[in-house]
Protein backbone atom coordinates (compact mmCIF):
# COMPACT_ATOMS: atom_id res chain seq x y z
CA UNK A 1 0.00 0.00 0.00
CA UNK A 2 1.32 3.43 -0.93
CA UNK A 3 2.21 5.74 1.95
CA UNK A 4 1.27 9.03 0.30
CA UNK A 5 -0.02 10.69 -2.82
CA UNK A 6 1.71 13.80 -4.23
CA UNK A 7 0.16 16.64 -6.21
CA UNK A 8 2.43 19.47 -7.36
CA UNK A 9 1.52 23.03 -8.39
CA UNK A 10 4.59 25.14 -9.10
CA UNK A 11 6.62 25.46 -5.91
CA UNK A 12 3.72 24.16 -3.78
CA UNK A 13 3.14 20.47 -3.20
CA UNK A 14 0.25 18.68 -1.52
CA UNK A 15 1.13 15.43 0.24
CA UNK A 16 -1.88 13.25 1.04
CA UNK A 17 -0.96 10.72 3.72
CA UNK A 18 -2.44 7.25 3.23
CA UNK A 19 -2.94 4.41 5.71
CA UNK A 20 -1.19 4.21 9.03
CA UNK A 21 2.08 6.07 9.66
CA UNK A 22 3.63 4.19 12.56
CA UNK A 23 6.81 2.50 13.70
CA UNK A 24 6.06 -0.73 11.78
CA UNK A 25 6.32 1.14 8.46
CA UNK A 26 9.19 3.44 9.48
CA UNK A 27 11.71 2.16 6.88
CA UNK A 28 9.11 2.27 4.11
CA UNK A 29 8.05 5.78 5.07
CA UNK A 30 11.64 7.08 5.07
CA UNK A 31 12.09 5.89 1.48
CA UNK A 32 8.71 7.05 0.17
CA UNK A 33 9.10 10.79 0.83
CA UNK A 34 11.01 12.78 -1.85
CA UNK A 35 13.58 15.46 -1.12
CA UNK A 36 11.85 18.88 -1.16
CA UNK A 37 15.04 20.74 -2.14
CA UNK A 38 15.48 18.53 -5.22
CA UNK A 39 11.87 19.16 -6.21
CA UNK A 40 12.12 22.88 -5.58
CA UNK A 41 9.20 22.94 -3.12
CA UNK A 42 8.89 26.05 -1.00
CA UNK A 43 5.49 25.28 0.52
CA UNK A 44 4.11 21.88 1.44
CA UNK A 45 0.49 21.14 2.34
CA UNK A 46 0.13 17.93 4.31
CA UNK A 47 -3.36 16.47 3.92
CA UNK A 48 -4.40 14.11 6.72
CA UNK A 49 -7.95 13.43 5.45
CA UNK A 50 -7.10 9.85 4.38
CA UNK A 51 -4.66 9.16 7.19
CA UNK A 52 -5.47 6.34 9.60
CA UNK A 53 -3.22 6.83 12.62
CA UNK A 54 0.19 8.42 13.06
CA UNK A 55 2.67 8.02 15.93
CA UNK A 56 5.89 9.85 16.81
CA UNK A 57 8.00 7.57 14.59
CA UNK A 58 5.80 8.31 11.55
CA UNK A 59 5.78 12.02 12.38
CA UNK A 60 9.56 12.04 12.68
CA UNK A 61 9.96 10.23 9.33
CA UNK A 62 7.69 12.77 7.62
CA UNK A 63 9.25 15.89 9.10
CA UNK A 64 12.84 14.59 8.92
CA UNK A 65 12.55 13.87 5.19
CA UNK A 66 10.92 17.24 4.58
CA UNK A 67 13.88 18.99 6.28
CA UNK A 68 11.86 20.84 8.90
CA UNK A 69 14.74 20.90 11.44
CA UNK A 70 17.12 22.26 8.81
CA UNK A 71 15.08 25.30 7.86
CA UNK A 72 13.20 23.53 5.03
CA UNK A 73 9.99 24.58 3.24
CA UNK A 74 6.93 26.00 4.96
CA UNK A 75 4.58 23.31 6.29
CA UNK A 76 0.77 23.58 6.52
CA UNK A 77 -1.52 20.89 7.95
CA UNK A 78 -5.02 20.25 6.61
CA UNK A 79 -7.87 17.85 7.48
CA UNK A 80 -6.08 16.21 10.41
CA UNK A 81 -7.91 14.71 13.35
CA UNK A 82 -7.22 16.38 16.67
CA UNK A 83 -5.15 13.41 17.92
CA UNK A 84 -3.01 13.06 14.78
CA UNK A 85 -2.49 16.81 14.55
CA UNK A 86 -1.35 17.08 18.17
CA UNK A 87 1.21 14.29 17.69
CA UNK A 88 2.57 15.83 14.50
CA UNK A 89 2.78 19.30 16.05
CA UNK A 90 4.53 17.90 19.13
CA UNK A 91 7.23 16.24 17.02
CA UNK A 92 7.47 19.38 14.89
CA UNK A 93 8.06 21.47 18.01
CA UNK A 94 10.73 19.11 19.35
CA UNK A 95 12.59 19.09 16.05
CA UNK A 96 12.50 22.88 16.00
CA UNK A 97 14.00 23.02 19.52
CA UNK A 98 16.75 20.64 18.55
CA UNK A 99 17.76 22.80 15.63
CA UNK A 100 21.10 24.49 16.21
CA UNK A 101 20.81 28.22 15.60
CA UNK A 102 23.00 29.67 12.92
CA UNK A 103 25.91 31.55 14.41
CA UNK A 104 26.40 34.99 13.01
CA UNK A 105 29.91 36.24 12.83
CA UNK A 106 30.09 39.40 14.95
CA UNK A 107 31.00 42.61 13.20
CA UNK A 108 34.30 44.39 13.73
CA UNK A 109 32.73 47.01 16.01
CA UNK A 110 30.88 44.32 17.95
CA UNK A 111 34.15 42.44 18.49
CA UNK A 112 35.81 45.62 19.76
CA UNK A 113 32.89 46.35 22.07
CA UNK A 114 32.89 42.82 23.45
CA UNK A 115 36.64 42.96 24.03
CA UNK A 116 36.38 46.30 25.87
CA UNK A 117 33.46 44.98 27.93
CA UNK A 118 35.39 41.83 28.89
CA UNK A 119 38.43 43.93 29.81
CA UNK A 120 36.38 46.26 32.02
CA UNK A 121 34.72 43.29 33.69
CA UNK A 122 38.11 41.67 34.33
CA UNK A 123 39.39 44.91 35.89
CA UNK A 124 36.32 45.14 38.12
CA UNK A 125 36.79 41.52 39.23
CA UNK A 126 40.46 42.15 40.02
CA UNK A 127 39.64 45.31 41.98
CA UNK A 128 37.00 43.40 43.94
CA UNK A 129 39.50 40.65 44.67
CA UNK A 130 42.09 43.22 45.78
CA UNK A 131 39.53 44.66 48.19
CA UNK A 132 38.70 41.21 49.56
CA UNK A 133 42.41 40.45 49.96
CA UNK A 134 43.00 43.74 51.75
CA UNK A 135 40.09 43.07 54.11
CA UNK A 136 41.48 39.62 54.89
CA UNK A 137 44.95 41.10 55.47
CA UNK A 138 43.51 43.66 57.92
CA UNK A 139 41.80 40.79 59.75
CA UNK A 140 45.24 39.24 60.28
CA UNK A 141 46.28 42.30 62.29
CA UNK A 142 43.63 41.44 64.87
CA UNK A 143 44.01 37.67 64.64
CA UNK A 144 47.65 36.98 63.71
CA UNK A 145 47.36 33.35 64.84
CA UNK A 146 45.27 32.48 61.78
CA UNK A 147 48.17 33.28 59.42
CA UNK A 148 49.49 30.11 57.78
CA UNK A 149 53.23 30.20 58.40
CA UNK A 150 53.89 26.74 56.98
CA UNK A 151 52.22 27.64 53.69
CA UNK A 152 54.33 30.84 53.55
CA UNK A 153 57.53 28.83 53.98
CA UNK A 154 56.50 26.34 51.30
CA UNK A 155 55.69 29.08 48.81
CA UNK A 156 58.91 30.92 49.62
CA UNK A 157 60.83 27.80 48.73
CA UNK A 158 58.96 27.48 45.43
CA UNK A 159 58.89 31.17 44.42
CA UNK A 160 62.28 32.25 45.82
CA UNK A 161 64.77 29.46 46.38
CA UNK A 162 63.83 27.43 43.32
CA UNK A 163 63.69 30.55 41.13
CA UNK A 164 67.18 31.89 41.89
CA UNK A 165 68.88 29.77 39.22
CA UNK A 166 66.63 30.78 36.31
CA UNK A 167 66.62 34.44 37.38
CA UNK A 168 70.42 34.49 37.67
CA UNK A 169 70.86 32.86 34.27
CA UNK A 170 68.45 35.18 32.47
CA UNK A 171 69.72 38.36 34.12
CA UNK A 172 73.35 37.43 33.49
CA UNK A 173 72.56 37.07 29.78
CA UNK A 174 70.59 40.35 29.83
CA UNK A 175 73.58 42.09 31.42
CA UNK A 176 75.94 40.62 28.81
CA UNK A 177 73.72 41.64 25.89
CA UNK A 178 73.07 45.11 27.30
CA UNK A 179 76.76 45.76 27.94
CA UNK A 180 77.68 44.51 24.48
CA UNK A 181 75.20 46.89 22.85
CA UNK A 182 76.39 49.84 24.94
CA UNK A 183 80.03 48.96 24.25
CA UNK A 184 79.54 49.03 20.49
CA UNK A 185 78.34 52.64 20.78
CA UNK A 186 80.48 54.23 23.50
CA UNK A 187 83.64 52.80 21.91
CA UNK A 188 83.11 55.02 18.88
CA UNK A 189 83.44 58.17 21.02
CA UNK A 190 86.07 56.96 23.44
CA UNK A 191 83.62 57.11 26.33
CA UNK A 192 84.35 53.58 27.51
CA UNK A 193 83.92 54.36 31.19
CA UNK A 194 80.32 55.46 30.68
CA UNK A 195 79.31 51.89 29.98
CA UNK A 196 79.08 51.55 33.77
CA UNK A 197 76.43 54.26 34.03
CA UNK A 198 74.33 52.90 31.21
CA UNK A 199 74.40 49.24 32.19
CA UNK A 200 73.92 49.69 35.94
CA UNK A 201 71.17 52.32 35.75
CA UNK A 202 69.25 50.40 33.08
CA UNK A 203 69.47 47.16 35.03
CA UNK A 204 68.83 48.48 38.53
CA UNK A 205 66.05 50.93 37.70
CA UNK A 206 64.07 49.24 34.92
CA UNK A 207 65.23 45.99 33.39
CA UNK A 208 65.86 43.90 36.47
CA UNK A 209 62.45 44.55 38.13
CA UNK A 210 60.56 44.07 34.87
CA UNK A 211 62.41 40.98 33.63
CA UNK A 212 62.32 39.31 37.06
CA UNK A 213 58.59 40.11 37.36
CA UNK A 214 57.97 38.53 33.95
CA UNK A 215 59.87 35.41 34.97
CA UNK A 216 57.98 35.17 38.26
CA UNK A 217 54.63 35.81 36.55
CA UNK A 218 55.25 33.01 34.07
CA UNK A 219 56.67 30.71 36.69
CA UNK A 220 54.89 31.35 39.98
CA UNK A 221 51.78 33.28 38.90
CA UNK A 222 50.67 30.59 36.49
CA UNK A 223 51.58 27.94 39.07
CA UNK A 224 49.27 29.62 41.59
CA UNK A 225 46.43 29.47 39.08
CA UNK A 226 47.06 25.82 38.24
CA UNK A 227 47.36 24.80 41.90
CA UNK A 228 44.20 26.57 43.06
CA UNK A 229 42.33 25.53 39.91
CA UNK A 230 43.21 21.88 40.52
CA UNK A 231 42.06 22.24 44.14
CA UNK A 232 38.77 23.68 42.95
CA UNK A 233 38.39 20.88 40.41
CA UNK A 234 38.86 18.34 43.22
CA UNK A 235 36.43 20.31 45.43
CA UNK A 236 39.17 20.97 47.97
CA UNK A 237 38.27 24.68 48.13
CA UNK A 238 34.68 23.74 49.07
CA UNK A 239 36.11 21.36 51.66
CA UNK A 240 38.06 24.22 53.24
CA UNK A 241 34.89 26.29 53.51
CA UNK A 242 33.05 23.30 54.99
CA UNK A 243 35.76 23.01 57.65
CA UNK A 244 35.25 26.66 58.55
CA UNK A 245 38.50 27.87 56.96
CA UNK A 246 38.78 30.90 54.72
CA UNK A 247 40.27 30.29 51.24
CA UNK A 248 41.67 33.81 51.44
CA UNK A 249 43.64 33.01 54.60
CA UNK A 250 44.71 29.53 53.54
CA UNK A 251 45.34 29.94 49.80
CA UNK A 252 45.67 33.59 48.84
CA UNK A 253 47.41 35.56 51.59
CA UNK A 254 50.37 33.15 52.05
CA UNK A 255 51.03 33.31 48.30
CA UNK A 256 50.83 37.10 48.23
CA UNK A 257 53.16 37.37 51.23
CA UNK A 258 55.60 34.90 49.68
CA UNK A 259 55.88 36.89 46.46
CA UNK A 260 56.18 40.21 48.32
CA UNK A 261 59.20 38.77 50.13
CA UNK A 262 60.62 36.83 47.18
CA UNK A 263 60.48 39.38 44.37
CA UNK A 264 62.70 42.12 45.94
CA UNK A 265 65.30 39.47 46.78
CA UNK A 266 65.17 38.11 43.24
CA UNK A 267 65.51 41.65 41.87
CA UNK A 268 68.60 42.13 44.02
CA UNK A 269 70.00 38.84 42.66
CA UNK A 270 69.17 40.03 39.16
CA UNK A 271 70.96 43.34 39.74
CA UNK A 272 74.05 41.62 41.08
CA UNK A 273 74.29 38.98 38.35
CA UNK A 274 73.39 41.39 35.55
CA UNK A 275 76.08 43.86 36.67
CA UNK A 276 78.55 40.96 36.80
CA UNK A 277 77.69 40.12 33.18
CA UNK A 278 78.10 43.75 32.15
CA UNK A 279 81.42 43.95 34.02
CA UNK A 280 82.72 40.91 32.13
CA UNK A 281 81.90 42.47 28.74
CA UNK A 282 83.32 45.87 29.80
CA UNK A 283 86.65 44.26 30.69
CA UNK A 284 86.89 42.00 27.64
CA UNK A 285 85.62 44.43 24.99
CA UNK A 286 86.50 47.90 26.32
CA UNK A 287 89.40 47.18 28.66
CA UNK A 288 87.55 48.57 31.70
CA UNK A 289 88.88 46.50 34.60
CA UNK A 290 86.65 45.16 37.35
CA UNK A 291 88.23 47.51 39.92
CA UNK A 292 87.61 50.52 37.67
CA UNK A 293 84.08 49.34 36.97
CA UNK A 294 83.24 49.03 40.67
CA UNK A 295 84.87 52.38 41.49
CA UNK A 296 82.85 54.11 38.80
CA UNK A 297 79.74 52.32 40.05
CA UNK A 298 80.18 53.79 43.55
CA UNK A 299 80.89 57.31 42.29
CA UNK A 300 78.53 57.79 39.35
CA UNK A 301 75.46 55.65 40.12
CA UNK A 302 73.33 56.98 43.01
CA UNK A 303 71.73 54.47 45.34
CA UNK A 304 68.28 55.83 44.48
CA UNK A 305 68.27 53.83 41.24
CA UNK A 306 68.52 50.61 43.20
CA UNK A 307 65.88 51.82 45.65
CA UNK A 308 63.45 52.70 42.85
CA UNK A 309 63.91 49.24 41.35
CA UNK A 310 63.37 47.63 44.73
CA UNK A 311 60.18 49.65 45.32
CA UNK A 312 58.67 48.36 42.08
CA UNK A 313 59.22 44.73 43.05
CA UNK A 314 56.56 44.46 45.82
CA UNK A 315 54.00 46.20 43.62
CA UNK A 316 54.64 43.74 40.81
CA UNK A 317 54.51 40.90 43.35
CA UNK A 318 51.09 41.93 44.66
CA UNK A 319 49.55 42.07 41.19
CA UNK A 320 51.15 38.81 40.06
CA UNK A 321 49.91 36.94 43.14
CA UNK A 322 46.44 38.48 43.10
CA UNK A 323 45.87 37.80 39.41
CA UNK A 324 47.18 34.25 39.72
CA UNK A 325 45.03 33.44 42.76
CA UNK A 326 41.95 35.17 41.39
CA UNK A 327 42.11 33.29 38.09
CA UNK A 328 42.56 30.04 40.00
CA UNK A 329 39.49 30.64 42.17
CA UNK A 330 37.42 31.57 39.12
CA UNK A 331 38.14 28.36 37.21
CA UNK A 332 35.25 26.03 36.44
CA UNK A 333 35.18 22.39 37.44
CA UNK A 334 36.85 21.01 34.32
CA UNK A 335 40.41 20.52 33.11
CA UNK A 336 39.97 22.75 30.05
CA UNK A 337 39.07 25.71 32.23
CA UNK A 338 42.26 25.24 34.26
CA UNK A 339 44.37 25.37 31.10
CA UNK A 340 42.60 28.49 29.82
CA UNK A 341 42.91 30.23 33.21
CA UNK A 342 46.61 29.37 33.46
CA UNK A 343 47.21 30.80 29.98
CA UNK A 344 45.21 33.94 30.83
CA UNK A 345 47.28 34.47 33.95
Amino acid sequence: MDALRIRESGTTATLTLLGNWDLDRFSELMHSIPDPSAKGWRQIVIDGGELGTIDTAGSFALLECLGVQEGGPEIRLERFSARNKSILELVHERLGKGKAPKKRKPSFLASIGRGVSDFILACINILAFIGESAASAVELLYRPRIFRGKELAAHLESALVNAVAIVALVMFLIGVVLAYLFASQVEKYGANIFIVDGVVIALARELSPVIVAIIVAGRSGSAFTAQIGAMKLNEEVEALVTLGLSPMHVLVLPRIAALIVALPILVFVGDFVGIAGGMMIAENKLGVSSATFLERLQVAVPIRHFILGAIKAPVFAIFIAIIGCQMGLRTENNARSIGLATTST
